[in-house]
């Protein structure tokens, strides 16, 4: 993102109905983009009755060379049932360099659940200007999530790990 910000807030829900954890079974997100590199908002959790702050904030941006730096606190990891998660990681674009339209990332996250650090990661993949799949490992699982963009909406499948099992959901978000 980058310039004058003219929609701000970015409303969205996933549903994951089959997962063991009451809490990563329905999560709505509001945020509103402060700027191009602060983007604060509310998570709700509402089956298990969890809600908390959510924080992005962009240090610096990538370069040729350097990759961006993302800072911030969400909900733990979907596999937990309680905590927050606080998260530094990299990313950097890597189509000028490889002619794929990736973007991986690395970072660590700091866990209250299990009041540990975990190494973190994940890669998009830009398949269109519309399809866009998202890879995530969690420090415990892999996650992946496809979406779908048209206008200001997005809808998306999401496949979460937990363990050996595999659950599908789905997601949509609006952004105005």
């Amino acid at each position: 993102m980058g310039g004058e910000l003219s929609k701000r807030w970015n409303l969205s829900l996933r549903v994951i109905e089959g997962i063991p954890v009451d809490r990563a079974r329905v999560r709505i997100t509001l945020t509103y983009d402060v700027t191009d590199r602060l983007r604060v908002g509310l998570e709700a959790n509402p089956k298990d009755e969890d809600y908390g702050l959510l924080v992005n904030y962009r240090v610096w941006d990538e370069t040729d060379v350097r990759p961006a730096l993302i800072v911030g606190t969400s909900s733990d990891r979907i596999g937990t049932p309680s905590g927050r998660a606080y998260y530094a990681t990299f990313s950097k674009d890597l189509e000028a360099w490889t002619g794929l339209p990736i973007a991986p990332y690395v970072g660590t996250a700091f866990g209250e659940y299990e009041d540990a650090f975990e190494l973190v990661g994940g890669m998009v993949v830009r398949w269109s200007k519309r399809l866009v799949s998202t890879h995530v490992w969690d420090g415990h699982n892999l996650h992946h999530m496809l979406d779908y963009f048209v206008d200001d909406w997005r809808i998306g499948v999401v496949v979460a790990e937990q363990g050996s099992e595999h659950y599908v959901g789905g997601s949509v978000g609006f952004r105005f």
